[in-house]
């Protein structure tokens, strides 16, 4: 048994576990100049990633000039192609992000990852980052159904089925992530380091940190 007042803890893998803007930013540019867009720097692609890679490349096609339906259909592909092939060059976990999964760990806390990502993406990025023995179960975007990511609460509500029932909390970054534990009954962190599209405190989570050195304490105290 575990004195911790959480036995299940989610994360979100974008810009909450992980920082994989600069690979993410090198995808979306990669389509923007197959399409003879310009090109956008790192911190205007952050705020776009969160609702899945097409939602993403929608946004910076709109930012630079905007496409049909069917050139964002092509674009798309362009950009996973790319991405499935540069998925870990820049990207890292946050600081302390490691040392917080260990101590959590140690104290009982089943882990998982729930991402608007496609499943056999994020399995690739916790893989080449040495990540992947640490979570229970990983929940990818595609993995419920269409329609059924986040902001929906069925991936919530299947992580914990998983990770064999009990309390449980998620830390995120997005409106997405805030939307699907709200609507899952389930406590929600937010990250000021994410990849934020508004204030952190719009995002409407039953508490902050602004880095992962806060985060069990800030568990214990939602708890």
């Amino acid at each position: 048994m575990t004195d911790f007042p959480f036995q299940i803890v989610g994360f979100d893998m974008d810009g909450t576990l992980l920082d994989t803007s600069g690979d993410l930013a090198a995808a979306v540019n990669e389509a923007l100049q197959a399409s003879g867009h310009p090109t956008l720097p790192v911190e205007r692609i952050r705020p776009m990633i969160g609702g899945g890679a097409r939602h993403m490349l929608a946004q910076g096609l709109a930012a630079t000039g905007g496409c049909s339906e069917a050139e964002l259909d092509r674009l798309h592909r362009v950009l996973l192609d790319y991405y499935e092939a540069n998925m870990t060059v820049h990207t890292r976990p946050f600081p302390h992000a490691l040392a917080a999964l260990d101590t959590l760990a140690a104290r009982g806390v089943r882990l998982a990852v729930v991402t608007n990502k496609l499943e056999r993406y994020a399995a690739q990025v916790l893989d080449d980052l040495g990540l992947s023995d640490r979570f229970a179960c990983l929940i990818g975007g595609d993995t419920m159904g269409p329609g059924r990511g986040k902001p929906a609460p069925d991936p919530i509500l299947e992580m914990i089925a998983r990770c064999g029932g009990g309390r449980a909390a998620f830390v995120g970054d997005s409106v997405y992530d805030v939307g699907a534990a709200k609507a899952a009954d389930v406590p929600v962190v937010a990250c000021s380091f994410g990849f934020l599209d508004r204030p952190v405190e719009a995002l409407g989570a039953d508490a902050v940190i602004d880095g992962f050195d806060q985060l069990v304490e800030t568990l214990e105290r939602l708890g």
